[in-house]
């Protein structure tokens, strides 16, 4: 069986999300770098491999995996490791809701291929991304207020989790007043100190600009 290979980036927010599952499950793989800068997702080589041009995409055992959920609930079922979906399933009803205003209501309405069609002008276009990620993150602010312990439900790890940090990165990015967000905050800052999520943050990849890791490391 040949190493897994991830095509990624090193901060999109879908990416990202599947590497701290790799790395909570101890999964070797490969990476391949897709600069989206650059338009390396409208290539053809890479066209072949994803019709959508969007990453993340994961290869494993002849199996070509696209959309960051389809892949976390894969890596849940094929590896061992914490598992990210967990217990009955009204449990695992709420994991998934809550992952899902992250990945279904904030992250796509901040993604360039969006916020460029709202407008030609970059501070509308931050506006719109702020607009969106405020509303998300309102609601899960205080959905949390009744799951959250350490983590987003109770003490242990799980999908929401892995989908926290490069939302808070992206927040941050577009100046959302994360002050209004304590337990958002918290739980990111609890996150960080895990090395699952060191690793597979935006400061430790192959293909992080030199000046924007130097920038965040000072």
């Amino acid at each position: 069986m040949s190493e897994p290979i991830l095509y990624s980036y090193w901060r999109s927010s879908c990416s990202w999300r599947v590497r701290i599952a790799l790395e909570l499950k101890k999964v070797q793989y490969q990476q391949v770098h897709i600069h989206l800068l650059n338009q390396e997702q409208s290539e053809e080589k890479y066209l072949q491999i994803n019709p959508a041009g969007m990453i993340p995409t994961f290869v494993h055992d002849g199996n070509v995996i696209t959309e960051s959920l389809a892949i976390l609930e894969y890596l849940d079922e094929v590896f061992e490791g914490p598992k990210l979906i967990y217990g009955n399933a009204a449990k695992k009803a709420l994991i998934r809701s809550l992952a899902l205003i992250i990945i279904s209501n904030i992250q796509p309405l901040q993604n360039p291929r969006v916020t460029a069609v709202h407008s030609n002008d970059k501070a509308k276009r931050e506006e719109f991304a702020r607009h969106f990620i405020d509303r998300g993150f309102e609601t899960l602010e205080k959905r949390l207020k009744a799951t959250a312990g350490k983590y987003s439900v109770g003490d242990e790890l799980s999908l929401v989790d892995v989908c926290i940090p490069s939302q808070v990165y992206s927040a941050i990015r577009f100046n959302v007043d994360m002050r209004k967000f304590p337990i958002i905050q918290r739980i990111n800052e609890e996150l960080g100190k895990l090395p699952a999520f060191i690793k597979a943050d935006e400061k430790h990849q192959p293909d992080t600009p030199a000046e924007f890791r130097a920038e965040i490391e000072k």
